[in-house]
């Protein structure tokens, strides 16, 4: 197994708040996708395989300034669709918040990885407009389910087998944030939330749970990957 990253160098035009830096992104890689040859892709249903994380650095005042340059970056199992998007997004100038000046591409080959920590939010729907919180729901087990057969399912829809694992691959989840993280939308002039949870989740050793594991760094923990929800870090021996 191995997975794809794409460090985005980008250009700021304009200042953009942290509250909206994740909408920011997205826009700009679903217009690139529109616009290029992954419209496709875009347009269909399931599962799209990749993920991104947020600008980097953070300054102090949770903005992004104009003129200045930040990074992001993405992540994807497909290597032939990490391509084309980073061509796109590179020739899309018609962006109104940044430009792409750059992109580095490296490819990560499957290691046993200890740890898993949750950069960006991850959103789990228990119910129709409701995501799991500590608040609203607390049910760990039923967590630790969805996140697990999200992960099958995501493997599952990218290699066409099924993994039919004998037990969940977490080992140990761990809550990192005292209130829910939320990463902000606007659809049809509404304004809408994602709201999730940050974790340090360590993996079981087996090989089933490892590979689970490597498909959350691939391409996002959780739900709304294509927003930014569940990008990972990890620690482990490569």
């Amino acid at each position: 197994m191995q997975y794809f990253e794409l460090k985005c160098t980008a250009y700021l035009k304009n200042s953009i708040e942290f509250e909206r830096s994740f909408e920011a992104i997205s826009k700009h890689i679903s217009f690139s996708m529109m616009r290029g040859d992954l419209q496709e892709v875009h347009e269909s249903k399931g599962y799209k395989h990749f993920v991104f994380g947020g600008f980097m650095p953070l300054e102090k005042d949770k903005m992004y300034h104009q003129g200045k340059i930040y990074t992001f970056t993405l992540r994807s199992l497909d290597e032939t669709f990490l391509d084309t998007l980073g061509y796109a997004l590179k020739h899309n100038m018609d962006n109104p918040d940044f430009l792409i000046v750059e992109t580095a591409k490296k490819t990560v080959h499957q290691f046993f990885i200890s740890e898993l920590y949750s950069a960006t939010p991850v959103i789990v729907t228990v119910e129709k407009n409701q995501y799991w919180t500590i608040q609203s729901d607390g049910d760990i087990l039923k967590l630790q389910k969805q996140l697990h057969d999200n992960l099958e399912k995501k493997y599952q829809s990218f290699y066409g087998e099924e993994l039919s694992a004998p037990q969940n691959f977490i080992q140990l989840l761990e809550i990192k944030n005292r209130v829910p993280q939320n990463i902000k939308i606007h659809k049809e002039g509404k304004v809408i939330r994602f709201f999730g949870n940050k974790f340090k989740i360590v993996p079981n050793e087996d090989e089933l749970s490892q590979k689970l594991a490597f498909v959350a760094l691939a391409c996002g923990l959780g739900e709304k990957g294509s927003y930014g929800g569940g990008f990972m870090l990890a620690k482990g021996m490569r």
